[in-house]
């Protein structure tokens, strides 16, 4: 497993090196300097640092809240609703923060691959480290190719001038180059590495990316292919358990490729502060869509509208059990031994709604409920990539290549997943394409929920406007029309399934599909031309 380790950051971008290292003359002589200078690209950050820049890593947020762009909830702050309801325009902090996030990033990584260069020690190893770093610094390129298309592509420490007039390059070449990037580090990899190693990349890591960027570009083929390397490995499989995947329990596992670590009192996380509802103890950051737990399947493997199981006055009941393991859920879930309450009849409950202008769905993914410290010091390592997503990545790509679907396929991808110990849900048995692509779809929603990838599905699949347009609900507040009479939910607007109104969104088909170049940098540097609509 690797993980992307957190310490600390800087604030320079594109124009410095960054200052947490020593200087040229005095650093990068030593194989032991190395060490401390590839620790210093690996780091990012903790969740205390409050000087540091936001990003794709920071209090493991953006990869989580990434999601809030889309049709699986939002951040209750409502910044992510911004990106997707027409009003994102160049001024967003966020994007400004993630932008020079992601090229202080490059910077340090660029320091490093020119400095290391004069240092006398094993080759091997001096390829291992380079590898690392090549690989960091694609993974900054791959969120930049596919968030705002093309970026200045940066490889060396440029001067203060030369920053401020790099021009953009093509997404073409963004992506070819962190393709060859991801190639050539996967070859100076390890396909392990000893509990003494745990944290540093592996080559799985680097074949995963890669094939993520492939499936992201339609490169069916080749990402077909670079899928199958990783399973052939054989290195990773599918844990019996679930849950324990995304809690320190499970941070060892090896269905998780890649992962950032986080250590209590020093590279820690405030992530139970930020999900965990009021009720206790923490800030019900993130909200989610009813809309999405109405993908999760019934326990016969049928769809909530398709099976006999299913009951409008018990939605939850007899559900895939990813559904408990995902959500806190109203007058159901139980945490710490006390009852999730958010129901509007319910007095004085923290989370009760409308007191609090939220969905009443809580984010439980990442919540660990065995966790008794301070909340903004937990030390469990947040997943980037899992196994889980190669599977089905690699079925998706098998699929849309227009390769043969067999049993024996869908046993080896998708049904792996399925049938885990603690998931237990029927297998696939369709072989039949236009079926099975709804069902592989479905699947990446439930299986990685929350996990940062459903904004680039819905990209990929040519259904961003239209899934992002519309009305969002909230948690199902009663279907009985003499109690709505009454006049105690009037302040809601509910639907026919009992549901309540929450949000909506208005994605700009055209505009919104690439995020706008921050409009500090163009100020700066009039080179960086605008993406369109912004």
């Amino acid at each position: 497993m690797s993980s992307i380790i957190v310490f600390t950051s800087c604030d320079s971008i594109l124009d410095v090196a960054p200052p947490d290292q020593l200087s040229e003359t005095t650093f990068f002589q030593t194989e032991s300097d190395a060490r401390l200078a590839l620790a210093g690209v690996y780091s990012v950050g903790s969740s205390q640092d409050n000087d540091s820049r936001n990003s794709f890593w920071k209090y493991n947020t953006y990869l989580r809240l990434l999601e809030g762009i889309t049709d699986n909830g939002n951040e209750k702050d409502d910044w992510s609703n911004t990106f997707t309801d027409g009003t994102l325009n160049a001024s967003n902090p966020d994007v400004e923060n993630l932008w020079e996030g992601s090229y202080e990033r490059i910077a340090k990584a660029n320091n490093f691959l020119i400095n290391i260069q004069s240092v006398e020690m094993n080759e091997d190893i001096k390829n291992e480290m380079i590898a690392e770093v090549k690989f960091l610094r694609a993974y900054e390129y791959f969120w930049l190719s596919q968030l705002w298309g093309g970026v200045p592509l940066v490889t060396e420490v440029l001067t203060l001038n030369e920053a401020n007039s790099v021009s953009r390059d093509s997404k073409e070449n963004v992506v070819s180059f962190v393709l060859n990037e991801l190639t050539e580090a996967s070859n100076n990899l390890p396909e392990t590495r000893p509990a003494s190693e745990h944290g540093r990349i592996i080559k799985s890591a680097a074949l995963a990316l890669k094939g993520r960027l492939l499936l992201a570009e339609e490169n069916w083929s080749d990402a077909a292919a670079t899928y199958r390397q990783v399973i052939d490995m054989g290195v990773h499989t599918i844990d019996p358990r679930w849950k324990a995947l995304f809690i320190e329990e499970g941070e060892t596992s090896n269905e998780i490729i890649l992962s950032i670590k986080a250590k209590q009192n020093g590279a820690n996380t405030s992530i139970q502060r930020t999900i965990w509802p009021f009720q206790y103890g923490g800030y019900h950051q993130t909200n989610v869509f009813a809309n999405l737990l109405k993908d999760f399947e019934m326990i016969d493997g049928e769809g909530i509208y398709e099976s006999p199981l299913y009951d409008p006055q018990n939605r939850y009941e007899n559900r895939d059990p990813r559904l408990d393991m995902s959500f806190f859920i109203p007058e159901r879930t139980v945490f710490k031994g006390n009852l999730y309450v958010a129901h509007p009849d319910s007095l004085n409950a923290p989370d009760r709604l409308p007191r609090r202008d939220w969905s009443g769905i809580a984010l439980k993914k990442f919540a660990d409920e065995n966790y008794e410290g301070s909340t903004t010091n937990y030390g469990g390592d947040y997943p980037l990539i899992r196994y889980a997503e190669v599977l089905l990545s690699y079925l998706e790509s098998m699929l849309e290549s227009g390769q043969p679907i067999t049993q024996n396929l869908l046993d080896e991808t998708i049904n792996k997943i399925r049938t885990r110990e603690a998931v237990n849900m029927p297998p696939v048995t369709t072989t039949s394409v236009d079926e099975l692509r709804e069902i592989v779809r479905k699947e990446r929603r439930v299986e990685l929920a929350f996990e940062g990838l459903r904004f680039f599905d819905l990209l990929r699949w040519g259904i961003a406007a239209e899934t992002l347009t519309g009305k969002f609900y909230g948690i199902q507040l009663t279907i009985d029309p003499d109690i709505i009479s009454t006049g105690f939910y009037n302040e809601f607007e509910i639907n026919n399934e009992g549901l309540f109104f929450y949000r909506s969104k208005a994605f700009i088909e055209g505009v919104n599909e690439k995020w706008p170049i921050p409009q500090s940098e163009i100020d700066i540097n009039p080179n960086l031309e605008q993406n369109p609509g912004y």
